[in-house]
This record gives structure tokens, sequence and C-alpha cells, in this order.
């Protein structure tokens, strides 16, 4: 039997709670909980739902005879409004805690759905226009009732109930549970329970192999002959510093995340099931499909099981309580770099009321967003809330992931420490001091200077995984051996950005006069970690920091070996099902590599740091924000074509390259598109695509194929260039999403090749697995003995 709690004697003030618009947006009003039930106020509240997995059943609170409203009647396990200023998942964990004496950390709760609540009752004195944030803790057992202490004005008494017979109780109307519409919004929790527990394992595992069987999986070498023997020492640590990339990304894609590798990774020999979430998991380092827009292909009851020992202090033989640790069905857009639960509005109103270097902080690259609540309910479970103004704070990165850069950093220290190249050892030993000092520049700089047959970049970069507002950065890394005679032959491109700046098309008040030639630098991939998930990069354009972009400009990094792999067994094959007959000719790897050296140049020019219309200085970055990403993509691919066509008008490159580039171009564009429409890339290129289609330069044939109309691309071309280079120097995030809106869309010429190249099974993306070719590399050894998981991506895939 649970513990009842006595009930507190003094009247606390009536609580006041945010109202909403009816679309669910804060108002910025707040008011008494009476007022607001009485004026029929949207407002948000939580649910909160302990599901026991060994015997199917729902814990159910019996509401106090007292509350005004249900009373007496069998309800959800725990719920409450959410107070004024309060966060979503923070009252779910409190609310639990007050009302079952029962406390779990965040990871126990699931958000499963929202679900918008709209009643009259008690005569019309109580209105309920409620947002309800529905949580699920899955426990593995039911938790003993008299571990429960109740909350004596709030809860009379607790059981546990089938949720299919609970289902049938609701359907029916029973006069002694509050009631909840099955057949419509609320019916999703019985759908969810019931999917993930009466799966099909045929079908599952079918259903992951052919997600699998998008991925080309090849083997990437390189000759290490031209790497000293301390050469070699280096790499070996570096590798090792690499992995550690791993160890964080990890942890930022989402706190669980860990968790739940180690968990699969433990369990992957336990069925061929579990074999092939662990095989598709490496892939996408989440449980988030990369190539299905961030559809999960796991669920909470894939994860790992965790015990709260000293919960068995409660009951006498009581092991203590085992949950799973829990992970949302929609990948978070803020990923793990702000609180789950903290929305747009929240955080514009925090940065704000903040002085103007804090604001810098808040929106930079190295930081994440915490809540003071969270730190208090982690330290005192059973303490006061937050005193503080606002709920949100700022934490360095070389603070949040301290213990995990405090071993990269000895390791590159380590690295610095046997190489022979100068200017490898200056990089090595900057972004060791930059992942304990929070400061990067110096080691950027670094970055852009070296000039070394064993090519490093590691750290923080690309902001991809920031969905919310494109501001923060996730570790990676990339390791190679520079191929010299490719690298010369590409100075080309570097020396004559100021000219492309001079002449891109637009307005010339928006044109920079300070473009610095960009060093292109191409090696041989031996290893990559951290951000590397899905599908594979062929190039990449660094550092995104605006202040350095400003001073030096960029340098980019092409992977030859990667970008030879995607042409032979994704591009070419794509052409093949997709392009007209008469122009497949015309797709080669020169015209595919040349363009991808384009686009990451044209990362280097155009707008970055602008003037806004009230004179104030800013960056394309902060003002297009969730924009940004998927339009600078767009930017680099169509300002790239426009950028060959200008160098060969020139007479810089060869008129050759003319018809091969567009049509080399198209295939290229439902390769992209392939990854969906929720990453920035495929976004970026479904624009593209669509805008060129509208003009008459891409032609869809009864055969379902499609040609480049070569007299009508030219303009497509430049057209599209002008508009998102425009929009990038006003600064005009509304413009952005329009153009995003309007053409960043699955149209049915799309539709059509990718069902084309799903019929044809054409691969979509590369999965690399890396090997050497020369017995005399002591890396190798040493690497594939620290990890299984990085042993599989080490050695040839058969």
């Amino acid at each position: 039997m649970a513990h009842i709690e006595e009930p507190q004697l003094q009247k606390q003030e009536e609580e006041h709670l945010d109202v909403l618009t009816k679309s669910g947006q804060k108002t910025g009003v707040s008011k008494p909980r009476g007022h607001v039930h009485r004026d029929g106020d949207y407002h948000r509240a939580v649910h909160v739902w302990i599901f026991a997995e060994s015997t199917q059943q729902l814990l159910l609170q019996r509401r106090a005879l007292c509350k005004d409203s249900w009373p007496d009647l069998w309800d959800i396990s725990s719920a409450g409004h959410i107070s004024a200023g309060d966060s979503s998942l923070e009252t779910a964990r409190r609310e639990l805690e007050e009302e079952l004496g029962v406390t779990l950390p965040k990871d126990a709760f699931e958000l499963i759905f929202v679900f918008l609540q709209e009643c009259v009752i008690n005569d019309g004195k109580y209105i309920n226009n409620e947002y309800n944030d529905v949580y699920l803790v899955t426990t593995i057992d039911p938790i003993p009732l008299e571990a429960f202490t109740l909350q004596e004005a709030e809860v009379s008494a607790v059981k546990y109930i089938s949720y299919g017979e609970y289902k049938l109780l609701l359907a029916k109307g029973d006069s002694e549970y509050v009631p909840y519409d099955v057949d419509g919004q609320y019916g999703q929790l019985f759908d969810i329970i019931e999917k993930r527990y009466n799966e099909n394992t045929v079908a599952r595992s079918l259903s992951l192999q052919k997600q699998l069987s998008r991925y080309a999986p090849i083997s990437l070498s390189a000759e290490l002959t031209g790497l000293t023997d301390s050469d070699k020492d280096t790499l070996a640590y570096v590798v090792k510093a690499a992995m550690v990339m791993d160890e964080i990304f990890y942890l930022q894609s989402w706190y669980s995340n860990p968790v739940l590798r180690d968990w699969l990774k433990e369990h992957a020999g336990t069925s061929e099931l579990n074999k092939l979430k662990w095989s598709y998991y490496l892939i996408n380092k989440s449980p988030w499909s990369c190539l299905d827009e961030d559809e999960a292909f796991l669920t909470t009851a894939d994860s790992a099981i965790r015990l709260l020992s000293e919960e068995n202090g409660k009951v006498n033989n009581w092991r203590g309580l085992e949950y799973r640790a829990a992970f949302p069905m929609s990948k978070p857009p803020g990923a793990n770099f702000y609180p789950p639960d903290m929305d747009k509005m929240e955080f514009e109103i925090w940065k704000d009321s903040l002085k103007k270097d804090q604001q810098k902080e808040a929106t930079g690259f190295f930081t994440v967003i915490k809540r003071h609540s969270e730190s208090i309910l982690n330290s005192h479970p059973h303490g006061n809330k937050t005193s503080a103004t606002h709920d949100l704070y700022i934490v360095p990165y070389s603070e949040e992931y301290k213990a995990l850069l405090t071993k990269a950093a000895d390791l590159l220290h380590k690295a610095g420490n046997t190489t022979n190249s100068p200017s490898l050892k200056r990089l090595l030993h900057s972004k060791a001091d930059a992942f304990l000092s929070n400061d990067y520049y110096d080691s950027d700089i670094a970055w852009m200077e070296l000039d070394s047959k064993l090519d490093v970049t590691i750290g923080p970069y690309e902001t991809y995984e920031d969905k919310l507002f494109g501001y923060k950065a996730t570790f990676e890394a990339y390791i190679g051996i520079r191929d010299d005679e490719a690298t010369a032959q590409l100075k080309l491109f570097g020396d004559n950005l100021k000219l492309l700046e001079e002449n891109l098309p637009m307005d010339s008040a928006y044109k920079s006069k300070d473009v610095n030639a960009a060093p292109i630098r191409v090696i041989q991939l031996i290893y990559n970690a951290g951000d590397v998930k899905g599908p594979q990069t062929l190039a990449f354009n660094l550092p995104n920091d605006e202040r350095i972009v400003n001073d030096r400009g960029t340098s980019m990094v092409m992977l030859k070996n990667v970008s030879e792999a995607k042409f032979k067994h994704i591009l070419l094959p794509i052409a093949a099902a997709c392009v007209a007959v008469e122009q497949q000719e015309f797709v080669d790897f020169e015209s595919f590599f040349t363009h991808t050296i384009c686009h990451e140049c044209c990362h280097g020019i155009g707008p970055h740091t602008i003037t806004l219309p009230d004179g104030q200085k800013s960056t394309v970055r902060l003002e297009l924000k969730e924009f940004h990403s998927a339009l600078e993509e767009a930017k680099a691919d169509i300002v790239g074509l426009w950028a060959l066509r200008f160098l060969i008008s020139q007479d810089l490159l060869s008129e050759s390259l003319l018809k091969s580039m567009y049509v080399s171009f198209l295939a290229g564009c439902f390769r992209s598109v392939r990854f969906g429409l929720e990453e920035a890339h495929g976004k970026g290129q479904a624009l593209q695509f669509n805008w060129l289609y509208e003009k008459g330069a891409f032609i869809l044939h009864s055969d379902n194929k499609v040609s480049v109309d070569f007299s009508k691309i030219e303009g497509a071309v430049e057209s599209l260039s002008r508009e998102i280079l425009t929009i990038q120097a006003k600064g005009d995030k509304e413009a952005a999403g329009l153009l995003l809106q309007k053409y960043s869309v699955m149209t049915q010429p799309l539709k059509i090749a990718l069902k084309t190249l799903e019929n044809v099974q054409v691969y979509s993306a590369l999965y690399p697995r890396f090997e050497n070719k020369r017995e005399n590399c002591h890396s190798r050894a040493e690497v594939n003995s620290s990890s299984e998981e990085h042993k599989q991506r080490l050695e040839p895939r058969s």
C-alpha cells in the first residue's frame, strides 16, 4: 500500500500560468490558475504515464476528492500545470516527485506527443483549454505500490491496469475514469505501446536490411609510404584523439545517446535483429535515420535498461527501479545543445536580456545552453525552484566536455611532440590548447596554414545538427595523406576567388572588397570520426568562424578517394537511371570533382558579415538562423556552377567542361535529394532543381528521364544565384523562408526520379571502412585494439 503524505497546512499563493495563443505560443502574459480556467485561456500542462514493460500495465492515480476538476476519478499516473516561467520537462519530473514520491532523472522521460484538450465542466465554471505535453516513463517491472508516497491533496490511491483494459474502459466512457478520446489524439498513447511491443520481428529485420542496403560498403585506403616514422607515430595519437571526437559527438546528438550506443553494442550478438540495429546505428550514430528525414528506426523499447538502486530502500527485498533510457521519436531540432523543452521564444527573450558580450556567447559556436532548474533538481530533488531571473544559462564546451577534451588535448600534445613538421606541430599544440580554453581562433589559423604530408582536421566546426538556430558546432575529425599532385592542379580556383567575388551576379554594394585566396588541399582520407554520420562529405570549406573568414578567408580540403568512390558507386548509376540517354555521355568524374571544388570555394565568397538596414553589423548566419545552412549549401552549389561558366568565359578552364558540368550537376541533384528534405544539403538541392525546372532549364521527358536545355540553363543558374546572394546580403530571413517554402519541396519530377532509383536499387550513400596498405604503420594495430566499434570502421567490409 502506498504511503500518504500529510497535506501542507500553510496555504500557498495561487499558481500563475503562462497564457498561450490558440496555436500554443506564449503571449507574454501570465494569470492566476483560477482566472485562466474561468476565462478559458489556453495554457500548458504535463501528463506523465508510467508503463511497466513486463506486465504491459499503466499506472493510474485516483484524483483526490478535493480536486476542482474530475475529483475522485482514476487518471494519468501524474499530471500538473506548467507554472509561469517553468519548463515542461522539469515540471514533469517535479510533479512525479511531488505527487507520487518517485524521483527520476531526465533520461527516463520520453515526450511522445502533445495533446490539446478543450472542454467545459462544473456547469461552465471550469473551462479547460490545455496543451498537454505527454511523457512516457518505461519501467521494466511495476514499481511496488508501497514504494509510492502519495501527496494527499492531489492523490488518494494508485493502481496498475493493463493498457488494453484501460483503453476499453475509456472507449465505453466508464464513469470512474477521467474521459479521454481514444479514437482521437489520445489514442496515440495506446498506438505507440501496441506498435512497440507487438512488432513483427521478421518484418522489422527486413526493414532494417532494406535501410542498410542503401549504403555502398567501400574500403578506403591510402599509401603511407610518404610518411616518416615520426609521422606514423603522430598518426597513432591523432587517430586516438579522433576517437574522442566520436565520444563527444554521440553526446551532442542527444543526452542518452551514449548509453543507447553501449547497450546496442553489448547486445548486438544476441540475435540477428539486434545485429541489424547495431549495424544501422553505427552508420547514423543515433536512433534517427539520416536518409529518412531523421525518422527514428529505434524506439525507447530498444534502449538501455538503467537501475536506480537508491530507490530500493523504500521496499524490502526490492532491487530498485529499472527503467529504459528514453529518446524522442522525432529528432530534437536543438539536439543536445539546448534544454529539450526550450522553444525559440524562450531563448530569444533570454538572449535579449543579456549584455552584448553574453549574447555573442549564447549564439556562439562553442557553448551549450542549460537550465538552472535542472541543475537544482539534479542536486536537490526535494529543493525549491530556482530564484534566478532567467532559467537559462551558458556553459562553454571546454567545461561541458571537460573530461573528454582533456583526454583529446593530451593526445594532441603527444602527437605534436612526435611530428617533425613545424606547421603540423603548431596545429596540434594550438588545437589542444583550444580544447581547454574554448578559444579556437589561433588553432583555426594554424589549420589554414598547415603544410604537411599528414593532413589533420579536428575540432568543432559544422552547425548542421543545430536545426533550431544553426548556431552550435559539432566535433569532427578528418585525417588523410596529402595528394601533392592533385593539390598543385587546383591552385587556379583559390587564386581566382577575388575575381569571382568582383563578378558575382548581385548588386556591387554587397560585394566584399577583401577576399583572400583560398588554399586548397587534396587528400586521400585515412580515417574520420565525430560528425561524419550518414552520407559522407566529399569536401569541406572551413573555418565557419566569421572573424577568421573576414580576416583570412577560408581553406578547403577535398577528399579525392571518397569523391572517386561516390562517383563510381552512386553518380554513374543515378545518371544511367534518370538522365536522358543522349546526355549520359556528359557525366564524367572531372566535371563532378571540379564542381565539388567550386562548391567549396564559393562558401568563401559572397555575403558573410553584412550591414543591416539600421546600420548594425551582423552575419548571414545570425540573421537567417535555421534557414542559413540550407540556403548556404544552395548558394555554394549554384554559384559554383555560375563560377565554372565564368572561368570558362575567361579562358581559365576548358570549354569542354561546358555541357558535362551541367549534366553532371543534374545527376547530382537526384543524389542529394535522396538524403531527405529535412537535411540542409537535400533541402538546398531541391530548391535548385525546382527553380531550374520551373525556368525550363531541366526537362522531364515521357520516359521519365530528365535532360538539360543548354539554351536556358545559363540564365536560370544566374537568376537563382542572384536571388540567394541578395537574400543573404540583406539578411532577409522572411525572404529566405519563403524561397525554401516554395522550392524545397518534393515535386513530381523529383518523386518520379526517386521512385526510379528505388526500383533499380541504386546506392544512396557510402559507408566507408578504412584500411592501410603498409604493414609498417604502427598506428593501425594500436587503433584496432582500442575499440571494437572503431575496428569495424578501420577494416574492410566483406
